[in-house]
């Protein structure tokens, strides 16, 4: 065999070596963009601001874990907004209420994905045109009335007070939306959190 032909069939070979690395890494890239589409989207955390538009609308931004926006979250998901069920279209990671706030409320937020449940609690308050979201932790709803029977407890003697001040209480969570379960419900969720 002479140096020629030797060194013709030495390029032969490293050519027909790259375009097999070459097929190689251009599979590796499509088979990695299908799973990368094939992933299912899912909202596992989540807060709600106002619109951007001011018109009493509530916007629900889903969040990583980090907290931070997922932009990539797009498409129609299910939420509970005090125990009535709404299919909210999100798009770049923001999905808006249909229905715009009226007067002050507690709403109580609640979205199931494949892997768990995600809910909190939100006092929204209304001034003038403008929305202010206030998120509720479930424990001060174990822990305010637990307080209140403690001071009620210590000072006996004030203890007619006490028990209107947790009607009063009681009465301005039920009067603004907020029912019975989705208190518990929120209890038991801020408990599960601290396990």
């Amino acid at each position: 065999m002479e140096s020629g032909e030797f060194f013709l069939l030495l390029q032969k070979i490293f050519l027909f070596s790259n375009v097999k690395h070459v097929t190689q890494i251009i599979v590796f890239i499509l088979t990695s963009i299908s799973l990368i589409q094939a992933q299912p989207q899912r909202i596992d955390n989540f807060i709600v601001k106002e619109n951007l538009t001011q018109n009493s609308k509530l916007a629900i931004i889903a969040l990583d874990s980090i907290e931070q926006p997922q932009e990539s979250i797009n498409g129609t998901f299910v939420f509970n907004l005090n125990g009535f069920q709404q299919d909210l279209q999100f798009h770049d990671g923001v999905g808006v209420v249909q229905h715009p706030v009226e007067s002050s409320t507690f709403v109580f937020f609640k979205h199931k994905n494949q892997e768990k449940t995600v809910s909190k609690l939100y006092y929204i308050h209304k001034k003038d045109l403008e929305l202010r979201p206030f998120k509720i932790n479930g424990l001060l709803l174990l822990l305010i009335p637990l307080a209140v029977l403690l001071i009620a407890y210590i000072f006996r003697r004030f203890l007619t007070t006490f028990v209107i001040l947790a009607l009063v209480y009681a009465y301005f969570h039920f009067s603004k939306g907020l029912d019975f379960s989705d208190i518990m419900e929120s209890i038991l969720d801020a408990l599960k959190n601290l396990i």
